[in-house]
């Protein structure tokens, strides 16, 4: 270890200062010429020359070859004056003397070339690790920006502290020559540095760090370009996770589809998109629209012609398109998007059970063609909407099936009930007549005939009776009649349970709504009768306003309808069928169902069911046809 240390200190870059040298020499001939005198006794006086040889191969490695020379002619000096006889004067023709000092310089000589050799080889380390720990620092700073080319100055600054250079500049794409200054290519662009430099610089520039910073450059492009793609690809995944969202929800088809045409303007950076609905050959609907252009002509519901326009060569390859600018374009789409200011589009296919369902379209009004692939990465996108719109016409097709179902029930029971009382409940009427005839006209004399024509009479009339409450709980004629109150009060004043109807509808309301709430209460008071052990049951109906439903669309009015009671509570739909079956009824019209039921605290129902929108329930699903649709403007 001390001797590595001894050996890095004599053949340091920088030596000491002359004056410090000169001391050192002198030194040296004094020490070792005072050191000869008692070896004179054990040696020669030709082998006590060697003595000398230290102070000038220190000297000579430290200081170099100068000094070393010096010191080596005062080293034969001091031999010859004090050692050599005769002792006290100089003798110029002793051979030995000679020798003694063509050791001397020889010694030098080599000692300083090797130590100048040693302190070449250690600048050119020190430069090589200067220079990879500049490459390390630019590495580090490269890697490490979000844009490459903002930290291109600071790097070039770094390179020319590190490499002490008066400037270097870092310059992306063609750099045009100049006299003043040197080029050293990087692919794409060039460091630039001053023209005057040495060429042992501009080889160490060349050979040392432009490799390893063109490298580095390359690598923290890609790795830009890379961040790039991956925040565009985390964009898209999110905007699909929200129409995902809208989906599960169950929104209805015009919602997602204006959700749609929003994500894919923000997504893409369009002024406008749509989402056309293919209704034949060559014409289109626009079910939903984004515009970022303030007063710009709703389009929603139009009806167009698809010639001339992107969507046409969507529709007719079944695959995506573009159109960079639309001069020469004649059409009806074409004529449109010229008067509104746009001048590209693109346009993917919406592919839904293997057919296409339509198109979305998005539309630029800034000059030059969209961003090479766009239309591709339209498609990505539509590829999962397209499933979206499946699943959603899906559960609107199920949901009306649901609801025609209810109502293809609900007049049946009406039939039932009609035919019940034009026909059978006539008949009987009409025997307990007659029979209340013939029991006048028997004799006083026949009385058992008497009796046993009043007890058929008076079993006519239970069975009457009976019938009434069948057809009453198949569809009761109070309902068709005289509406919700009426009806519900009806079945109050028959409930075996104290029913307390605290608000009921002033108006009337579909007969689908009037039919399932009617329904509702009926088997609320059934269940409080027969289980909860009730000794009171609070019934209330009104129409509120329902700004928002789940999907957050807007509802209009609703009838709510909550039945309480104070019995023990603990109900389960899933032990048996009434509530499963209100339920499901509920449901199938687009309403909700609450039911809350803690043991021993009573159970509380609430239904909310969707008042308007429809003449009857069940009617397919429409797309927007102008009205009512989600839209968006910005």
């Amino acid at each position: 270890m001390m001797r590595g240390r001894l050996g890095a200190w004599l053949v340091r870059l920088s030596p000491p200062p002359l004056a410090i040298g000169i001391v050192v020499g002198v030194g040296f001939v004094v020490v070792e010429t005072l050191l000869v005198y008692p070896l004179r006794e054990l040696a020669p006086i030709g082998a006590l020359a060697v003595v000398y040889l230290p102070g000038v191969l220190v000297v000579s490695t430290v200081w170099g070859l100068w000094l070393g020379v010096a010191t080596s002619i005062a080293s034969g000096l001091a031999l010859d004056y004090f050692h050599t006889p005769p002792v006290g004067r100089f003798e110029a023709n002793d051979w030995r003397d000679w020798l003694a000092l063509s050791v001397y310089l020889m010694v030098a000589g080599v000692a300083s070339s090797v130590a100048q050799l040693a302190r070449a080889r250690a600048a050119e380390t020190n430069e090589r690790r200067r220079e990879t720990d500049a490459v390390a620092d630019l590495t580090q700073l490269i890697l490490g920006a979000e844009d490459v080319g903002a930290v291109l100055p600071e790097v070039s600054n770094r390179i020319a502290r590190a490499m002490q250079l008066p400037y270097a500049a870092i310059e992306v794409g063609t750099v045009p020559p100049r006299g003043d200054r040197i080029q050293l290519p990087l692919r794409p662009g060039a460091l630039v540095v001053p023209a005057d430099l040495p060429d042992r610089v501009v080889g160490r520039l060349r050979d040392g760090v432009v490799p390893g910073l063109a490298t580095v450059l390359r690598a923290g492009s890609s790795l830009q370009e890379s961040r790039t793609e991956l925040q565009a690809l985390l964009t898209q995944q999110a905007a699909l996770r929200r129409v995902a969202e809208l989906v599960a929800h169950g929104v209805a088809p015009a919602e997602l589809t204006g959700a749609v045409a929003a994500e894919a303007a923000e997504l893409f950076g369009a002024d406008s998109t749509a989402v056309l609905h293919r209704e034949g050959p060559s014409t289109v609907t626009v079910v939903a629209e984004y515009n970022r252009k303030p007063g710009a002509e709703p389009m929603l519901g139009r009806r167009l012609d698809s010639s001339g326009g992107v969507a046409g060569l969507v529709l007719r390859g079944s695959r995506p398109a573009r159109l960079d600018s639309y001069e020469g374009s004649s059409g009806t789409l074409a004529d449109l998007a010229r008067g509104l200011g746009i001048h590209a589009s693109v346009g993917a296919p919406i592919i839904v059970d293997g057919q296409v369902w339509g198109a979305l379209v998005a539309l630029w009004g800034r000059t030059g063609p969209p961003p090479p692939g766009t239309e591709h990465e339209l498609a990505q996108f539509t590829g999962l909407v397209a499933t979206a719109i499946a699943n959603s016409e899906s559960r609107a097709e199920l949901t009306a099936s649901r609801a025609r179902l209810v109502f293809a029930a609900d007049e049946a029971r009406r039939g039932i009930e009609r035919d019940l009382h034009d026909s059978v409940q006539q008949r009987l009427i009409s025997l307990g007549l007659e029979l209340r005839f013939a029991e006048a006209l028997v004799p006083k004399e026949l009385g058992e005939l008497r009796s046993r024509l009043l007890d058929t009479a008076a079993g006519l009339s239970g069975a009457f009776d009976d019938l009434q409450r069948i057809v009453r709980g198949i569809h009761p004629a109070l309902l068709s009649q005289g509406g919700l109150g009426p009806a519900i009060k009806a079945l109050a004043r028959r409930s075996p349970v104290p029913v307390a109807v605290n608000h009921a509808p002033n108006r009337r309301l579909p007969a689908y709504v009037e039919v399932a709430a009617y329904y509702v209460v009926s088997e609320a008071l059934a269940n409080s009768a027969k289980h909860a052990g009730a000794s009171m049951i609070d019934v209330d109906l009104d129409i509120v306003a329902d700004g928002s439903g789940p999907d957050g669309a807007a509802q209009g009015e609703v009838l709510s309808v909550t039945v309480r009671d104070d019995g023990t509570g603990g109900a389960d739909p899933r032990q048996g069928s009434g509530l499963a079956g209100v339920r499901d009824r509920v449901e199938a019209l687009g309403g909700t169902l609450l039911l809350t039921s803690p043991p021993g605290c009573g159970t509380s129902l609430s239904v909310r069911l969707p008042t308007g929108g429809q003449d009857r329930p069940g009617a397919e699903a429409d797309w927007p046809n102008g009205t009512g649709a989600a839209a968006g403007q910005r």
